[in-house]
C-alpha cells in the first residue's frame, strides 16, 4: 500500500459531496483539459444518473490531458483529486489492510454511506480511505467513538466499493464462525483452563467456517499465491500467502476459527480430521475464478499451539509450458531438448525447495509422453495428477519407498522413468540399473549447482565409473522475481561494468537494458510481479567423463563444462538483468557464487 507525499493546501474551500460537474470545472481550472472537452462532456452526461460517483462518471468521458494527450482514467483522476484536496493518494492493498479490525471502527452500512473504508488501525490513529475528501462531518464521530486520530487518504471509488463489500463480508463470516464455538480452544502445549465457559465445539461445516474457507481459496487464486499457510500462535491464528517467493501476512483471526478452518480443509482433502498428533498429507482439486481446475497439496504438522497447515497451489498451466515459458535461454533450450531426446541415461534436476524443479520436470515429461512412449513416475507425494503419466506414490508405512517403487516400475515396461528424489544409495543404484538397461531416468537432487550433483552421488557411495556410464546431464535452476512491467524504470546505476563485476571473467555482449523496481498497484508496491527461471545445464561429454576418474575432480569438471558451453546460474541471472527482466540484487540473493 503506497501513499504519495501530501500535496499543497486545498485550492478552495468546499463542503459536502462533489458532483461530476464541479470536478469537471476544476479540471478546466487546473489546466488539465480545455473548454471543448468540458462542453462535450456536459452535453453527453447532461441528464445522466447522479448516483454514480463523479470520478467514475468522468473516467467514462474519454478526457485527455492537455500536457501530453494521455487519457484521464480513473487512477489519474483519483490522484488529481487527492492533490486538489491536499491529501495523500492511497492504493488499497488487501494484503496490508487490517481486515479483522475494520468492524471496530465503523459498520458496513456506515462505511457505504460515507464512501469510506478503514484500512490501517494503529494504537493511536486509524487510516481511512475515502473518495469524498470534502464530506468529512463523520470524522469527529469516528474519533470520539474510537479515541483514535483519523488520517484521511483519497482512494479509487471502485476500489473502496469492492473492498468494503469483501472486507465486511469476511469479518461477518469470521464473527459468525467464532460465535458458533467461542470457547473451543485448539490443543496447545500451553493450554489455559478457563472456568465458567461451555465447551461447545466449532463445527467444520458451520456456515461461517465454510464461507471463510471459500474466501481464502478465491483470495489466494486472485493474489497469485503459490502457498497458503495457516499458522496457530499463542493468542491468534495467522494466515499467510507466499507470492513470488515471498511470504505476506494476510489475516489474523481467533484460534478457534483457524482450527475449524483446518478441520474443514482436512475434511475436504479426505484426511483424518480427528488425528492431530502426527503429520498428514492430502490433496484437493477445485476451480479458480476463471474456471480452470487447480490442484492443491495439503500438509499438516503438529506445533506447540496447534495444528499448522500448508496448502501448495499448483498452476493448472504448469504441464503445458514450453522451454521459453519456463525461462530457458535459447542456448540452454536447444541443449535441454537434445538431452531429453536421448533414449537412455540419467538426467538430474537440482536446486533447493521452491526452485521450480517440479515445474521443469512435469513440463518436460508432458512433452515426451506421446502415445508411443510409456512414462512412469514414483513420487513422494504425487505433486500433480497428470493423465499422460502412470504415477505411483511412495508409501513408507508399507515399506514401499523409492527403491522398491523403481524395482516395481522396471517390470512395467517403461520407456521413461521419473524418480521424485534420489535420497540414498539404494535408490541411486536402482536408477543407475534402470539407465544401464536402456531407460531414460529423470530425478532430482538438492545441490547448489550442476557440478555438485556429481559429488553428491559420490558421497552417497556411487562409483565414478557408474556415474560416467549413466549420467548424461544435470540441470541446476533457481527462480528470481521479475520486474513489474507496469512500473519498472531504467536504472542508470546498473551498467555493463557492474554486470561484468557480477560475473567476473565474463563479458556481457549485446544491448544492456537494466531496470529497477518502483512499485504500483499491479505488483502491490513491491516492484516485482511473477518469477522466471535461471538455468545452468551441464552435459556429460567424453571430456567431462575424463574428470570423473578415478574420483571426480570438481574444479576440473567445472572448467571443462564451461569450455563446452555451460553458463553458471549467476551468468544466467546477469543476462536477465541485461534484458531488463530482473535486478542485480535478485540475482545475488538467489544464485550461488561461481568458482572454476
Amino acid at each position: 500500500m503506497k501513499s504519495a507525499s501530501i500535496a499543497a493546501p486545498r485550492k478552495e474551500v468546499h463542503k459536502g459531496r462533489l458532483s461530476w460537474r464541479e470536478m469537471l470545472r476544476w479540471l478546466l481550472e487546473d489546466g488539465l483539459i480545455d473548454e471543448a472537452q468540458v462542453q462535450r462532456t456536459e452535453q453527453r452526461f447532461g441528464a445522466a444518473d447522479t448516483s454514480m460517483h463523479g470520478l467514475v462518471r468522468l473516467s467514462h468521458a474519454n478526457l485527455t490531458r492537455l500536457a501530453d494527450g494521455k487519457s484521464l482514467d480513473l487512477d489519474l483522476l483519483t490522484e488529481w483529486l487527492a492533490r486538489r484536496a491536499g491529501l495523500p493518494h492511497l492504493r488499497i492493498d488487501p494484503l496490508k489492510s487490517d481486515v479483522g479490525r475494520i468492524g471496530d471502527i465503523m459498520s458496513a452500512g456506515y462505511a457505504e454511506a460515507r464512501r469510506s473504508l478503514p484500512v490501517l488501525v494503529g494504537l493511536t490513529e486509524v487510516t481511512v480511505a475515502t473518495c469524498e475528501p470534502f464530506d468529512l462531518d463523520w470524522v469527529g464521530q469516528i474519533e470520539s467513538h474510537t479515541r483514535k486520530r483519523v488520517i484521511l487518504a483519497v482512494a479509487n471509488p471502485l476500489e473502496i466499493q469492492r473492498y468494503t463489500t469483501e472486507f465486511f463480508t469476511l469479518a461477518r463470516s469470521v464473527r459468525a464462525a467464532q460465535k458458533s464455538g467461542e470457547s473451543n480452544q485448539p490443543a496447545s502445549f500451553e493450554q489455559l483452563v478457563e472456568l465458567g465457559r461451555n465447551n461447545k465445539a466449532l463445527d467444520a461445516n458451520d456456515q461461517g467456517v465454510v464461507q471463510v474457507v471459500d474466501w481464502l481459496w478465491q483470495y489466494a487464486f486472485d493474489q497469485r499465491a503459490s502457498d497458503i499457510h495457516l499458522e496457530p500462535r499463542r493468542d491468534t491464528g495467522v494466515i499467510r500467502f507466499r507470492i513470488d517467493g515471498v511470504l505476506h501476512t494476510v489475516y489474523r483471526l481467533p484460534p478457534t476459527v483457524l482450527s475449524a478452518m483446518t478441520s474443514r480443509i482436512k475434511l475436504l482433502g479426505r484426511m483424518d480430521v480427528v488425528e492431530k498428533r502426527r503429520p498428514l498429507d492430502g490433496r484437493i482439486k477445485t476451480r479458480n475464478p476463471v474456471g480452470d481446475e487447480v490442484e492443491m497439496r495439503l500438509s499438516t504438522l503438529p506445533t506447540a499451539f496447534g495444528e499448522k497447515m500448508v496448502m501448495r497451489i499448483f498452476d493448472p498451466d504448469t504441464t503445458v509450458k514450453d522451454t521459453a515459458a519456463l525461462g530457458f535461454a535459447s542456448h540452454e533450450a536447444k541443449r535441454w531438448n537434445e538431452l531429453t531426446a536421448r533414449a537412455h541415461g540419467i538426467i538430474l534436476v537440482t536446486g533447493p525447495t521452491g526452485s521450480g524443479k517440479t515445474t521443469t520436470l512435469y513440463s518436460t515429461l508432458k512433452r515426451l509422453a506421446t502415445d508411443e512412449v510409456n512414462v512412469c513416475t514414483i513420487e513422494d507425494p504425487i505433486e500433480m495428477i497428470e493423465s499422460a503419466f502412470n504415477q505411483t506414490q511412495v508409501q513408507n508405512v508399507l515399506d514401499f519407498g523409492f527403491a522398491e517403487g523403481l524395482r516395481a516400475l522396471m517390470r512395467q515396461d517403461p520407456d521413461i522413468i521419473m524418480v521424485g528424489e534420489i535420497r540414498d544409495l539404494e535408490t541411486a543404484e536402482m536408477a543407475i540399473q534402470a539407465a544401464l538397461t536402456g531407460h531414460l531416468v529423470f530425478s532430482t537432487l538438492h545441490t547448489n549447482d550442476a557440478a555438485s550433483a556429481i559429488t553428491r552421488l559420490t558421497d552417497l557411495g556411487v562409483p565414478g565409473y557408474l556415474i560416467s556410464a549413466t549420467v548424461i546431464g544435470v540441470l541446476a535452476q533457481r527462480l528470481v522475481r521479475t520486474l513489474c512491467e507496469a512500473c519498472k524504470e531504467p536504472d542508470p546505476d546498473t551498467t555493463r561494468d557492474s554486470l561484468n563485476e557480477l560475473v567476473k571473467h565474463w563479458r556481457m555482449n549485446g544491448g544492456v537494458k537494466p531496470y529497477r523496481p518502483v512499485g504500483c498497484i499491479e505488483c502491490r508496491n513491491t516492484g516485482y510481479r511473477g518469477r522466471a527461471g535461471l538455468y545452468e545445464l551441464l552435459t556429460v561429454s567424453e571430456a567431462v567423463k575424463a574428470t570423473l576418474h578415478p574420483t571426480p575432480d570438481l574444479t576440473a569438471l567445472r572448467r571443462q563444462a564451461m569450455q563446452e558451453g555451460l553458463r553458471p546460474l549467476r551468468l544466467a541471472g546477469a543476462m536477465k538483468v541485461a534484458e531488463g527482466l530482473t535486478t542485480v540484487e535478485e540475482v545475488l540473493r538467489s544464485t550461488p557464487g561461481w568458482e572454476a
